[in-house]
């Protein structure tokens, strides 16, 4: 957090992983996810509504406008309510100029947070989320465990939820970004605006992870090889002359929550990935030699020493003299470029949120959580984002293409290796 020199207000310099989001977000790209429950009965509005009234002052590092400085972005408080919307819109829809970056969509049982990635990632999403809950529940005469775990509204926000944990844990590691060839994209084409469309599907908890430990891996590890599988069945359709063309390494980015690695309180993001890959030069891969691969890679990338390196080496770039002194339009060209060619690296994205308890009496009036991934770019089109919740996993894919074909193979494999399957939207 940092002061003006101009005036007293308080200012918001963006974290380390948000610099990248106002550059390349617009009507398409929103950058924007979101986090929904499902509750057993009716949202009552007017209890709702107090409880929103309650959150105003709780987290003041959200209720922020992005706006434009000569060397970087930053973000300047605004005192505008919390925005309430029906939700019978597309998902993760862009925020215009004069919105805040975050807003709270209401229909019938269910509710949803969509949050902006220069805010916060998708465990600081949830924080807020459960924080409403639990105030919502409460304004509804109905007592929450001392089990579910949230913000307390009645008192003053830490100050180190609004730190950015990444210049916090960076260490002064010389270590030069490795060169990372260009992954395989899927060849669907491109569907018209609006192009971002949503499939849910949702698991036994307990069958996908009887199936996970089969294979000895965890259910991030399990999911991850299912779509490298499915990613490599897509090239293998291919007619042989776009085979020869096309790329043949498939990568998969998976985001690690550095906040089970470095203790942090922040609200912000503070995410890496771990970018686990199969290359088809060698060759047809079985499941059981992806899942391997998958295995070991993960275990490799998520030691806390490699992951310190990549964080030492995000912010040292942003830490450059000679780069702080280069005016914010030619950066933003710098940095576009620079995304473009990172996304080049992945094949897909595999998100997963983790499995939620709020305490057995607040678990039985709630259905099921939903997790929404940001609309992918044109060059990745397909993304995946996972949550779970008491016996179900729900999976959302989010696609701009005219194709489901990538979704139908693995949700086919799931089905094929006995873990019912049900597409509920």
């Amino acid at each position: 957090m940092q002061r003006k020199v101009h005036d007293n207000d308080l200012w918001f310099r963006l974290d380390n992983a948000a610099k990248i989001y106002p550059v390349i977000k617009d009507h398409e790209l929103t950058s924007v996810f979101r986090v929904g429950v499902e509750l057993k009965k009716r949202v009552k509005a007017r209890q709702f509504l107090l409880a929103i009234q309650a959150l105003e002052d709780r987290f003041p590092y959200y209720k922020v406008k992005l706006q434009t400085g000569f060397f970087w972005y930053y973000l300047e408080p605004d005192d505008q309510p919390i925005a309430i919307e029906v939700d019978k819109k597309v998902p993760c829809r862009a925020f215009g100029k004069k919105e805040l970056m975050f807003r709270v969509l209401v229909r019938e049982n269910r509710i949803s947070v969509e949050f902006s990635h220069i805010l916060t990632d998708g465990t600081g999403a949830l924080e807020f989320l459960k924080t409403l809950l639990a105030v919502y529940f409460e304004k509804c005469h109905l007592a929450a465990p001392a089990e579910f775990q949230h913000l307390d509204v009645d008192e003053s926000p830490h100050g180190e939820e609004s730190l950015d944990a990444y210049n916090l844990y960076s260490e002064k590691i010389n270590a030069k970004p490795p060169r990372i060839p260009a992954a395989f994209h899927v060849p669907f084409r491109l569907r018209r605006r609006p192009r971002f469309q949503v499939l849910t599907a949702t698991v036994p908890t307990a069958s996908i992870i009887k199936e996970a430990k089969a294979h000895n891996v965890s259910l991030t590890e399990y999911l991850t090889s299912v779509y490298l599988f499915s990613l490599q069945q897509v090239y293998e359709q291919l007619p042989e002359i776009r085979k020869r063309t096309n790329r043949k390494i498939l990568r998969i980015e998976v985001p690690v929550n550095l906040r089970r690695i470095f203790p942090s309180r922040t609200m912000r993001n503070f995410s890496l990935y771990v970018i686990p890959e199969i290359d088809l030069r060698l060759g047809h891969y079985t499941f059981e030699e992806i899942v391997k691969t998958v295995y070991h890679q993960m275990q490799l990338e998520t030691d806390k020493k490699l992951i310190s390196k990549m964080i030492s080496r995000n912010v040292s770039t942003e830490r450059n003299a000679f780069i702080r002194g280069i005016p914010l339009i030619i950066k933003s060209l710098i940095i576009s470029k620079l995304y473009t060619l990172g996304t080049k690296q992945y094949s897909g994205v595999v998100t997963n949120l983790g499995n939620i308890s709020l305490g057995s009496n607040v678990n039985a009036l709630i259905d099921r959580f939903i997790f929404i991934p940001p609309p992918p770019n044109k060059v990745l089109k397909v993304n995946c984002a996972v949550v779970g919740f008491e016996d179900q996993l729900v999976l959302t894919f989010g696609n701009i293409t005219r194709s489901r074909e990538l979704e139908r193979l693995i949700l086919t494999f799931l089905v094929k290796s006995g873990i019912p399957v049900k597409i509920i939207r």
